[in-house]
């Protein structure tokens, strides 16, 4: 007697392919500035200056080049946080300003997830920009 297989047919890609999952979904269009405080003596900040790497790279600063990264680096043993302030237009319509992230038991991943879920769920959606017609295309429509 045999026992069914019950299992995924690969293995999943680890936590570095869920962090690069989670970096192709941010989009900074609702954030104005992103503050991240911590101080480097600290035992819980390296998943926070992980954070700030991935934040900071080329990629997602094209999301938004008005959003400012800033980074607050502090000797008082005081907890990480990424404070992130939201552009006035979307601060209006979800009536706040300002989320605040806790990292100091946060992982890298747990961080991006909220940045996706909190911020980049209320960026404006992009409308596609129209479609350029040949000349033949052109012709084929004024036929019809």
């Amino acid at each position: 007697m045999s026992i069914p297989y019950s299992g995924t047919l690969r293995r999943s890609g680890g936590v570095v392919s869920a962090i690069g999952k989670q970096l192709r979904s941010v989009n900074l269009k609702a954030a104005k500035r992103i503050t991240v405080k911590f101080d480097p003596f600290s035992d819980n900040v390296t998943h926070t200056r992980n954070f700030l790497h991935y934040i900071s790279s080329p990629k997602i600063a094209l999301t938004n080049p008005n959003c400012s990264l800033k980074t607050e680096i502090v000797c008082d043993r005081s907890e990480p946080t990424v404070n992130i302030t939201l552009a006035p237009t979307i601060a209006g319509t979800a009536n706040v300003k300002n989320v605040t992230f806790k990292s100091g038991n946060l992982t890298c991943l747990e961080l991006l997830q909220l940045l996706n879920k909190h911020i980049s769920s209320l960026a404006p959606v992009e409308e596609p920009a129209s479609t350029i017609q040949t000349k033949a295309e052109k012709k084929k429509s004024k036929k019809k």
